[in-house]
């Protein structure tokens, strides 16, 4: 599970190894290190063999035979769908997500479901219902969240890939922690299908161990779907393609200006933005310092207020589908606490504070239109210790708080609809891994990658594994 997916594709298409040989070996570490990880909710065995033993030799499907989990709050047909959330019981899903079927198109094999923060909420994923899962790097630690059981289960070995999304951070959040590449495509990339038409915050991605992967999976997962409201314009050509060309000379702004006021900047996070900067201007690029039109008072009050009735439809949706109420007791503490503030939010309150978010991510866009990229931290502190944030504490709504100063320059670009990716470019002085983020122009995704890949061949990470994973 340590080699890149499409290398593996290529040992299944050329008879080298079986699918079946490679899913056994993804089972193999997964029943090994899960005791200790605790990345997934299910892990579909017996549906794996057969929809590996079907996969023979010479398949031409990009991924045949490859294993991959998918996060437990995007449907799996006979899995149980949970979003980490005891409301939702045991239902299974009756259907595949877009994300789960275009995944099986390209040949994916799908060993099992991965864990996540009740309803997504936290940028660690520790859920009640489940309990922790653990960071592969050092088992004290948060893998990160809201997709930390997929990031989990890429880093420990598990699967050489993972399926996740992101709110405000999920995908690069995670990454950051896990040592691993996430890339938050741009808003409407990726369709909702079929469950929803479209979302202002949140779009799927993946988590790999390397740029390529991330943009040959961005081509499978990308493109509009029947009935979408609204989608991204097509790229002129594959990502993976764009991706593997020099980025030629840009323009790029450096910052550490922290988007939340009270939050404050881990040094060896800073150190990491500047040293990335200074590597950048090596490679011949036009970097400068820059101050974003982005600390405004009131920001986080301003993104829940967003955020909180969009997690709080999913948990709708869910008592719908149970038939009841929502209760307290179905609930983790801060789940109940954004449910019952978001119940208190009307109509017109929900609507201001949309249209405040979209002038804000309007002045914002406006403002970086003459960079090609602009570089920040990745997270503002180092993974946090398993507890840190506790979502039944005695005061849910200041957990709530304090998670955004662990991850105050992810939700930004949520909040634009641009797409950013986290890099693992270094490591901190304990050895745990040190990411940077990178934020490109509207819809420009395959430059994004371009000049990510281009970081990478300077300074390659693809070779660092915890020690658990080896």
């Amino acid at each position: 599970m340590q080699r890149p997916a499409g290398e593996l594709a290529a040992l299944v298409r050329g008879g080298e190894l079986s699918a079946l040989e490679l899913v056994e070996a993804s089972l193999r570490r997964i029943d090994a290190l899960e005791p200790q990880v605790n990345a997934f909710v299910d892990v579909d065995r017996e549906g794996a063999r057969a929809a590996a033993a079907a996969i023979a030799a010479g398949d031409e499907r990009p991924f045949a035979g490859v294993p991959v989990a998918i996060k437990n709050n995007r449907a799996v047909a006979g899995l149980r769908l949970t979003c980490g959330a005891a409301l939702l019981g045991d239902g299974v899903a009756r259907h595949d997500h877009n994300v789960t079927r275009r995944l099986r198109g390209a040949g994916f094999v799908v060993v099992g479901t991965t864990s996540l923060p009740e309803w997504g909420i936290l940028p660690v994923t520790e859920p009640r219902r489940f309990g922790p899962t653990r960071n592969p790097w050092d088992l004290e630690r948060t893998p990160g969240g809201s997709s930390g059981g997929s990031a989990a289960a890429v880093a420990a070995g598990m699967v050489p890939l993972a399926h996740g999304n992101d709110g405000g951070g999920s995908l690069r959040i995670p990454a950051a922690c896990c040592g691993l590449v996430g890339l938050k495509p741009q808003r409407g990339r990726v369709s909702q299908a079929p469950d929803a038409g479209e979302h202002f915050l949140v779009v799927d991605g993946v988590l790999t161990r390397s740029v390529r992967e991330t943009a040959l999976l961005l081509d499978v997962l990308a493109g509009p779907e029947p009935g979408d409201a609204s989608w991204a314009p097509a790229p002129p050509e594959p990502f993976a393609a764009t991706a593997a060309r020099e980025p030629g000379r840009l323009r790029i702004g450096v910052t550490t200006l922290m988007p939340l006021l009270e939050a404050q900047l881990d040094a060896q996070c800073e150190r990491a933005a500047h040293d990335a900067g200074a590597l950048l201007a090596s490679l011949g690029h036009e970097v400068e310092e820059v101050l974003p039109p982005w600390q405004q008072p009131g920001l986080l009050d301003l993104f829940a207020q967003a955020f909180g009735p969009a997690v709080c439809s999913s948990i709708a949706a869910a008592a719908l589908a149970s038939g009841r109420e929502p209760a307290e007791r179905d609930m983790e503490g801060l789940s109940w606490a954004l449910w019952q503030t978001s119940r208190g939010v009307d109509a017109v309150q929900a609507e201001l504070a949309r249209y405040r978010l979209q002038a804000f991510a309007r002045a914002v866009t406006t403002w970086s239109a003459p960079y090609d990229a602009l570089l920040t931290p990745a997270l503002a502190q180092a993974p946090l210790p398993i507890g840190a944030l506790d979502a039944d504490g005695p005061d849910p709504l200041e957990t709530f708080e304090r998670s955004g100063h662990f991850t105050p320059y992810t939700a930004i670009n949520n909040v634009t609809g641009s797409p950013a990716i986290s890099l693992p470019l270094f490591e901190r002085d304990n050895g745990l891994p040190l990411g940077v983020q990178l934020i490109g122009r509207p819809t420009g995704e395959g430059a994004l990658l371009a000049l990510a890949a281009q970081l990478e061949a300077a300074a390659p990470w693809t070779g660092r594994r915890p020690a658990l994973a080896n």
